[in-house]
């Protein structure tokens, strides 16, 4: 091969030096400013718009008309948090533990786990606005549950149950084989070695799908239309016929009316989720390096 075919055939040094900056340091340097910037402004025009005329009272009383405070919509948002929490994390991690470990191949060569997964899939993509309008048409209307709590909790958890599922089968099919095997090979049934093995090695990503969860149902606006309704009260512990406060209404309604008032409680609202929104983002943190630390310990 001559030295023209070799130059030809390989690019120039120059070139080599430019690809190579260009896709190590400037595509990811402006794939992250695509990301960071948007939410940086956000979040500081949040900040701008709610901090010069926040109240402490915010916190402590319930919303009158557009006016008052927010303590009806906060209790209500983590009441449907903890609901969610409770309902679509028990099911999603066990659908996400019965794909990566139980869902094996029948005697026809088939994964038994195929018709779970695919309706995992096809759930992740439903919009949100549609879920709410088939649980207000069955739930609200179909059965009479009215405007309640229970209509809500069921629909959030219908919409985030693929997120847990998934994140809990990744973070299990994730945990070394020789875990398994180990756990095998020192007689342990195969539920023991499930739990203490296999599930506490997982528990950083089982951990992070359930807070990445609760986050996404905490700020859900379209399906509490359709099924919490609204309610400026303090919530009640009755699941059907009571209609529940929650902060993405505020958000959402108060902004349309024409006194500053309602503006700023708006602007408040918002404030407050994105604080409970921080606050799920440091616990995944905090519980996610515990428990790898741990993991480590006990691996040495």
């Amino acid at each position: 091969m001559d030295g023209a075919t070799t130059s030809a055939a390989y690019p120039s040094t120059r070139r080599r030096t430019i690809a190579n900056i260009a896709f190590s340091r400037i595509g990811p340097m402006l794939a992250l400013l695509i990301i960071v910037v948007p939410v940086t402004w956000v979040i500081v025009d949040i900040i701008v718009r709610a901090v010069p005329h926040w109240q402490w009272s915010v916190l402590t009383t319930n919303t009158e008309g557009a006016t008052g405070g927010l303590k009806n919509a906060i209790l209500g948002t983590l009441v449907l948090m903890g609901g969610v929490l409770l309902i679509a994390g028990t099911l999603g991690v066990l659908g996400g533990v019965f794909l990566a470990e139980l869902a094996g191949v029948n005697r026809k060569g088939k994964e038994r786990g195929g018709l779970l997964r695919s309706a995992t899939e096809v759930l992740s993509g439903v919009p949100s606005i549609a879920l709410g309008l088939v649980g207000y048409l069955a739930l609200v209307v179909g059965l009479h549950w009215g405007f309640s709590l229970l209509a809500a909790l069921l629909v959030l958890s219908v919409m985030v149950i693929p997120y847990i599922a998934r994140g809990t089968e990744t973070a299990v099919r994730q945990v070394p084989t020789a875990y398994r095997e180990g756990a095998q090979a020192l007689g342990m049934p195969n539920g023991y070695g499930l739990r203490k093995v296999v599930l506490k090695s997982a528990l950083p990503g089982i951990v992070t799908s359930l807070l990445i969860a609760l986050a996404i149902s905490a700020g859900e606006t379209a399906p509490l239309l359709y099924t919490a309704g609204w309610y400026t009260g303090t919530p009640k512990a009755q699941l059907f016929h009571q209609p529940i406060g929650y902060l993405t209404y505020p958000v959402w309604t108060f902004w349309d009316y024409p006194s500053n008032e309602a503006h700023y409680l708006a602007f408040d609202a918002a404030l407050i989720l994105m604080v409970i929104v921080l606050i799920l983002l440091v616990l995944a943190r905090i519980i996610v390096n515990r428990t790898q630390r741990h993991a480590e310990g006990s691996g040495r």
